[in-house]
């Protein structure tokens, strides 16, 4: 017979699970003892189970496999409620452990008791609550399963007290083998035909195409084609964007030169779209068609009704159309790259801007020169990252994380901290608003216990932003938006991190190469300059689709 908790954790470990992330609480002791015994798994103790949330959701993101994460009853799992929203519709696979009293008998009635597997419901995918420990192999395997199939996203598991007390003579399930589903060949048939027949066909590359399979079969489809691409704030990455075919990524919601160029296309091959992302085009009657290539069939709505979809595993679909398709003399791209060209022009006016506080363009352009192919820059939630997602050229899949799915703040830095867990060889930023950094800026403690090699920039203006803008931009007087700050060189040392600032723009890119060549945890306060927002982002664009 075998103790219900030792159980769990051999479930764990026959899914390949490497870590748990968590705070464990009274509730959660049995399933604590059993996980101290473990040679495969590795607790991560956090300061919040919000971070412990973000950072298995990123965990998941990188591997593809479901990061575990561990709290309590009541509070700790209210917690993990931004978590498991953040995982779910950003397609994240993350599997959520709450412990809960005595189900079969309790001496403390309703203390702390909430209906954690009700909550979490309209939130995940899957939830149970374990009522008996011969079920435990059945729940963890089919909890897995869930999390990691497409859309991949967040799980939960309640483990009562009593129940984790008891003996059991079950035994873990294996993982299955699955392959997901190939496209109809007619399907592929019809979409290759409509492509043949475009005049000017333009692909949009969305968030269910961040797979590295995918990303090997389109490169190859434009390099074959000569077709060229846009991206959506979370497709960043999946093919290199210094590739010459790359015409930019729809950060704002219409308007930008992106959009131009969108608007240029007869034939729109949309690969891996996700309702949950900001529509980068918007389809109207007697528009261009659309050819939906995805997992999943199309969630169609008044703006988003294609003609054509393919629907199984995407990168098979996209090496069937590659195989098929003739590459067409007639394709015209020209008003595509003239779209493009106006835009790298703009862009290129202000990224020498040496003012003090930091220009955000400049910022972008001296980070980007810093970080290797591989970096990867973990962004907060707030106004840069529109800037990032405009200007940062993205080189590899998953070297751009961003949330343009729930958009929270708080998520930057425990991101970043698995990141350099998944990869401790590769240069790891944070890239955090001064009001997103402070949301979690107590897991410094953690990253700094933990030995890991990671910088944080914190883009400090006193002020959340990105609504600060947007307050202005609407016409509303400004105030209920500023605030006040520690000094956040005394504050990463509080915690035994490093801390710098930047004093003045020239110095920028120097400071950013020791920090990130440097072992340990860096942090980095830069005043940042948001006034000239409007002029960019507002502004500018009128002028570019003017001139287009």
């Amino acid at each position: 017979m075998t103790k219900a908790s030792d159980l769990f954790v051999q479930c764990l470990e026959a899914e390949g699970v490497e870590y748990v992330f968590g705070v464990p609480g009274e509730e959660n002791l049995d399933l604590l003892d059993s996980l101290s015994r473990s040679t495969k798994i590795r607790l991560i103790l956090t300061r919040h189970e919000q971070g412990a949330g973000f950072m298995a959701a990123t965990y998941g993101r990188h591997t593809g496999k479901a990061g575990v994460c561990m709290a309590t009853l009541g509070p700790g799992a209210t917690n993990f409620v931004t978590a498991a929203a953040y995982a779910q519709l950003g397609g994240m696979p993350m599997l959520m452990i709450t412990g809960q009293k005595p189900i079969k008998r309790s001496k403390q009635g309703r203390f702390q008791i909430l209906d954690v597997v009700d909550m979490m419901r309209p939130i995940t995918k899957f939830t149970h609550q374990l009522a008996s420990a011969d079920n435990i192999p059945a729940r963890v395997r089919e909890a897995f399963r869930l999390a990691q199939e497409e859309k991949p996203g967040a799980v939960h598991i309640e483990f009562p007290e009593d129940v984790a007390d008891e003996e059991t003579s079950a035994t873990p399930i294996p993982r299955s083998l699955a392959r997901r589903p190939t496209a109809d060949a007619k399907a592929v048939r019809a979409a290759v035909t409509r492509i043949e027949a475009a005049r000017s066909p333009l692909m949009v590359i969305g968030a269910g195409a961040n797979r590295a399979m995918t990303s090997r079969m389109l490169l190859q489809f434009i390099e074959k084609t000569g077709i060229p691409f846009v991206t959506t704030q979370l497709g960043k990455g999946v093919v290199d964007e210094t590739n010459p075919k790359f015409l930019g990524c729809a950060a704002l919601s219409a308007g930008d030169f992106v959009h131009s160029a969108i608007r240029a296309a007869d034939v729109i091959i949309n690969v891996g779209h996700d309702v949950i992302e900001k529509p980068p085009f918007f389809m109207q009657a007697g528009g261009a068609d659309v050819i939906h290539v995805s997992f999943r069939s199309a969630e169609v709505d008044p703006v988003y009704f294609p003609q054509i979809e393919v629907i199984g595993d995407i990168a098979n679909a996209i090496w069937q159309m590659k195989e098929d398709i003739v590459p067409q003399a007639r394709w015209d791209f020209t008003p595509m790259f003239q779209a493009q060209a106006a835009g790298a022009e703009h862009a290129a006016v202000s990224d020498g801007d040496m003012r003090h506080p930091i220009y955000p363009q400049y910022l972008v352009a001296q980070i980007r020169k810093a970080m290797p192919a591989d970096g990867i820059i973990c962004l907060d939630n707030g106004v840069y990252k529109i800037w990032f997602a405009r200007n940062y050229t993205a080189r590899a899949p998953n070297t751009v994380l961003l949330d343009n799915a729930l958009a929270t703040m708080g998520a930057g830095l425990p991101s970043a901290m698995a990141s350099s867990m998944v990869y401790p060889d590769r240069k790891v930023l944070a890239i955090c608003g001064d009001g997103g950094f402070m949301m979690n800026s107590q897991e410094l403690e953690t990253a700094v216990r933990l030995k890991l090699n990671l910088t944080v920039m914190i883009l400090n203006d006193s002020a959340y932003g990105m609504i600060r803008w947007k307050q202005a931009n609407m016409g509303f007087k400004d105030w209920g938006l500023t605030y006040g700050n520690p000094d956040f060189v005394k504050y990463a040392e509080s915690y035994g991190a490093q801390g710098h600032r930047v004093s003045d723009a020239e110095s920028l890119p120097d400071l950013l190469r020791t920090c990130l060549s440097t072992p340990g945890v860096h942090v980095i306060d830069t005043p940042i300059d948001y006034s000239d927002n409007d002029l960019i982002l507002n502004r500018q664009i009128k002028e570019l689709s003017a001139a287009l």
